[in-house]
């Protein structure tokens, strides 16, 4: 870039010189030599047709040719990304801004209050607790000294009923598998061997005697590859070891299932065992624990629906529910008696979807208007009480406290807003701020809109941008779109300090609610999901098109990115439509179609995708559009930085692999086609925050140098108006 050059810009010509401050993107950059990876002759056939699959002994996590290769590839990437001549500054100015105060909502167990906290860069948050209001509070458990270079993390935990146990998970490397420790909370003394081998497991304490928990039997291959199907159900007795454990549920045939969790009420009187065979859909079972030898009563029998247990008040039991309810409702019925045909409702359904929860013996619910957080209180009886006032339009963090609490805490954020918590009255409905962060990021100087769009077959998908206050719709603005759309997961508004960084840049933060997701109930999930899967490319595709005739970005500034199902979105995107981004950014993405259900706990996301397996009008559907098998030959694909973790038993990495190694091979033209692996790293949760500094540090210098720039939007805009 020359000074000389951009001092002599107007205003009025600020866009035309940004774009004249920019190289020629990658065909300048140094050639990229990828290491060669080999084929091989692997053909599997479905329903007669044969489907190559030449990079399969990439799955083999344990090979020392897979670790070579993951070795050689990390070789070039890094040296590539050392290149970008703002990598530092963007590690730089995401350092800075991470580093403030965070701490959580404070939670009493026994006599004590608990709450986490990060002194601002610390790898994993710290769990402290006082006595009385104005104690200093003391570390009660400290993930940052599990391991020296925080990548054991903290995966969860449980109190005993008094407060006076505690049972935690940590998780190793990013690994879905858990050990869970136990500890006396009063001397913070470790009191028993670790568990081992727990995973997909809650910490259910029974009493103060013992807890439960899930897991499944070791697999006999590859334990971060390796398929895991039955999920079993223990209890652990404080003072027996784990071969003592007692099986409750889960070890026969007619109880195989591939998630199975156990919960007991806050009174300690029932037990609640959930069991799926995917993510979607399960059936519900109660057991009397006041009664001995009581047996296991079932309350729904089939997985058609998403039921679970709220609260009970004696034998009346509260639960959650979307049968014949798609926007689910609250129902009520006797433990006795506990099937549908006896249940009665107690919160209709409504057009909104229902996220229950219960504190200070209310329920709040919780509703999603647009993906954006109402919620209202009511009674046991039903009643209504209020619609709670809240601090602004965005998300709310779950409403929840014991029966006996007459205040509860809650977060509040949305896309341009630090989380702050508030302090909930719960007899008088009143909202007082609690903390609030203070961190060198002005909210006010941002702006979000939530529009809606038409995809391709014409129904109506939201989306929020988010960027500067003043932003020129120059058609140029450097934009990442952002996905997920599916399991039902809802994209509801929320601070990022990654996305903060992007937005200072002059960035434009665009998230549609795709079809797949849960933001309107089981028929907006449905209707991204097996054979209308394609809806919810559809429906990214459309955003994007819609941003682009905007004005808000073009093809050449656009960025599409996503996670795990997010990492499909943008694998299909890129193979359907490659000339419409310019960047194309998977992690973690589940991109062989035809054998995601082979791995971990894969099969249990059948409900959304079908298999391969399933019939030939499935098979053929899933090949049209996975992306390890759409990468076409003479194809100019978008410049692509694919990411992932070598110890991801969630979706394994294998996936990430072969798409990187098909796409090197048929890549035409100069976009760059790299991945990056992040070794001792999952999935994402526990991440470290050094790691994940790093990681977004090259994913947004790789984003901005392959939309040409070669100094920081931000210093460009600088000099021009200087």
């Amino acid at each position: 870039m020359k000074t000389t050059s951009l001092l002599l810009c107007s205003l009025a010509l600020l866009a035309s010189c940004t774009q004249n401050s920019k190289q020629e993107t990658a065909k300048n950059d140094p050639t990229l030599k990828y290491p060669i990876t080999k084929k091989v002759d692997t053909v599997d056939t479905y329903f007669g047709t044969e489907v190559k699959d030449p990079y399969r002994w990439l799955e083999d996590d344990r090979s020392t040719e897979t670790e070579n290769w993951v070795t050689a590839q990390n070789e070039v990437t890094f040296g590539y990304l050392n290149t970008i001549p703002f990598r530092s500054q963007l590690k730089e100015r995401l350092t800075t801004l991470w580093n403030y105060e965070k701490i959580g909502a404070p939670f009493t167990e026994g006599d004590y209050t608990y709450f986490y906290k990060n002194d601002g860069l610390q790898n994993q948050y710290v769990l402290y607790r006082f006595k009385n209001e104005g104690d200093q509070p003391e570390v009660f458990l400290d993930p940052n000294t599990f391991s020296k270079d925080g990548t054991t993390s903290l995966g969860g935990l449980s109190f005993s009923k008094n407060g006076k146990l505690l049972a935690y998970a940590i998780s190793e490397g990013g690994s879905d598998w858990r050990k869970v420790i136990i500890k006396n909370a009063e001397t913070k003394e470790i009191i028993e061997d670790t568990l081992v081998d727990v995973k997909f497991s809650g910490l259910s304490w029974k009493g103060n005697e013992g807890f439960y928990y899930s897991s499944y039997d070791k697999p006999k291959g590859s334990e971060l590859s390796a398929k895991t199907d039955q999920h079993k159900l223990y209890y652990h007795k404080l003072g027996t070891t784990q071969k003592e454990d007692t099986l409750i549920f889960g070890g026969t045939a007619e109880q195989k299932h591939r998630y199975v969790g156990g919960t007991v009420t806050e009174d300690d009187r029932y037990l609640l065992i959930r069991a799926s065979v995917s993510t979607s859909g399960n059936k519900l079972f109660i057991k009397d624990l006041s009664k001995p030898n009581s047996p296991l009563t079932t309350i729904v029998g089939h997985t058609d629906s998403d039921t679970s247990l709220i609260d009970n008040v004696g034998s009346t039991l509260y639960l959650s529910t979307n049968l014949d309810a798609p926007n689910k409702k609250i129902v009520t019925v006797d433990a006795s008696q506990p099937t549908p045909e006896y249940w009665k409702d107690f919160i209709p359904e409504t057009e909104n979807v229902l996220s229950p929860s219960t504190g200070g013996g209310y329920f709040f619910a919780e509703y999603m208007v647009d993906a954006v957080s109402k919620v209202v209180q009511y009674d046991y009886k039903g009643a209504l009480i209020r619609e709670i006032s809240l601090p602004g339009v965005g998300s709310v963090g779950t409403m929840s406290a014991k029966k006996e609490e007459k205040e509860l805490y809650y977060l509040f954020t949305n896309y341009k807003t630090p989380g702050s918590i508030y302090k909930y009255d719960i007899a008088q409905g009143t909202s007082s701020l609690y903390r609030k962060p203070t961190i060198d990021f002005n909210p006010d100087a941002y702006e979000s809109k939530q529009v809606f769009y038409t995809s391709k077959d014409g129904t109506k998908v939201p989306m929020i941008i988010t960027h500067k206050k003043g932003l020129e719709l120059t058609g140029n603005n450097p934009t990442i779109l952002y996905g997920y759309g599916g399991f039902n997961v809802s994209l509801t508004p929320a601070f990022s300090i990654t996305n903060a960084v992007w937005m200072e840049q002059g960035g434009i933060y665009a998230v549609p609610n795709l079809r797949g997701g849960g933001e309107y109930g089981k028929k907006w999930h449905d209707a991204g999901t097996k054979m209308q899967k394609q809806n919810v490319f559809d429906d990214f595709i459309a955003a994007a098109e819609y941003l682009i005739a905007n004005n808000y970005t073009s093809s050449e500034y656009l960025a599409i990115r996503g996670g795990s199902n997010g990492g499909l979105l943008v694998g299909a995107t890129m193979t359907q439509r490659p000339e419409l981004a310019k960047v194309a950014l998977p992690a973690v993405g589940v991109l062989d179609m035809l054998r995601y259900h082979t791995f971990t706990a894969g099969a249990g996301w059948a409900y959304d995708y079908g298999t391969a397996e399933e019939s030939p009008a499935m098979f053929e559907y899933l090949k049209k559009y996975s992306p390890v098998h759409n990468v076409s030959a003479k194809t100019t694909y978008p410049a692509t930085l694919i990411t992932t973790g070598d110890h991801d038993d969630r979706v394994v990495p294998a996936h990430s692999f072969k798409f990187a190694a098909a796409l090197q091979e048929e890549q035409t033209g100069s976009n760059p086609t790299l991945i990056r692996i992040e070794t001792n790293a999952g999935h994402g949760a526990g991440t470290p925050v050094s790691k994940t500094i790093e990681q977004y540090a090259d994913i947004f210098g790789f984003t901005l140098y392959n939309m040409g720039y070669k100094t920081l939007p931000s210093e460009t805009e600088t000099m021009v108006k200087g």
